[in-house]
């Protein structure tokens, strides 16, 4: 049973959700009373953003690093970040790091090619959605991905920062998101849209989205209690 070091409160309401359904997750794989071991290192999504935001790429690393660290010495075999935008220094932790990291995007890209869709649209903050860090191992497996426009950018990214980071959710904020997936279906004909920010399913809870939904954070966390139980 491997101990898994998650790098939370990027941001606090995805990791209530991280937390829960992976020691549940691990619980009901191994069908016994029993929770796995794990150490949160909680850090703060306001500086992460602002960072990206001044493009302060090696301060990020540096920030990111010292939870990393302190994971490791709380003796974790495996570490990964609850969010998608801070994936922007994904490959440089990689290298640093000494333990190995688990990338939400490639288990996004991995679940993508599972069920053989080739075009995708892309949600998440203005950083995700503007990067290549995100597109560049779908786009090295042949599979498309659309963003909105810009203005559709600026309102999602405002919603996401403004809204979800603080745990508000209004039915008027869905209602755009959804129509903006409608037309990037109709329009770009996309089959399925990337929930890539991990605050996002707090919006799309038990709703019918126009395409097949792909939730980065329950795929990042399968792919955890995987991982974790793996001899």
């Amino acid at each position: 049973m491997k101990k898994l070091g998650l790098i939370g409160g990027i941001g606090p309401e995805s990791t209530i959700p991280y937390y829960h359904d992976i020691v549940y997750g691990v619980q009901s794989r191994l069908k016994k009373k029993f929770f796995p071991n794990l150490t949160i290192e909680s850090l703060n999504v306001f500086d992460v953003l602002n960072m990206c935001d001044k493009k302060e790429y090696e301060e990020l690393t540096d920030y990111l690093m010292v939870a990393i660290n302190n994971l490791r010495a709380s003796s974790a075999d495996l570490i990964a970040l609850s969010g998608n935008t801070p994936h922007i220094v994904f490959d440089e932790l990689n290298k640093r790091s000494s333990i190995p990291l688990v990338s939400i995007i490639e288990a996004t890209c991995d679940e993508t090619k599972r069920r053989n869709i080739s075009k995708v649209g892309l949600l998440g903050t203005i950083f995700t959605m503007d990067g290549e860090f995100f597109k560049k191992p779908f786009e090295n497996s042949h599979i498309e991905v659309v963003t909105p426009t810009d203005e559709e950018k600026r309102f999602v990214d405002q919603k996401i920062s403004q809204e979800l980071e603080l745990g508000i959710v209004k039915k008027e904020t869905l209602s755009v998101f959804l129509k903006i997936v409608q037309r990037m279906k109709d329009e770009n004909g996309i089959q399925a849209i990337v929930l890539g920010c991990t605050e996002l399913p707090l919006l799309f809870k038990g709703v019918e989205t126009p395409v097949y939904c792909l939730d980065t954070m329950q795929i990042h966390i399968q792919t955890l209690v995987n991982m974790i139980i793996e001899d």
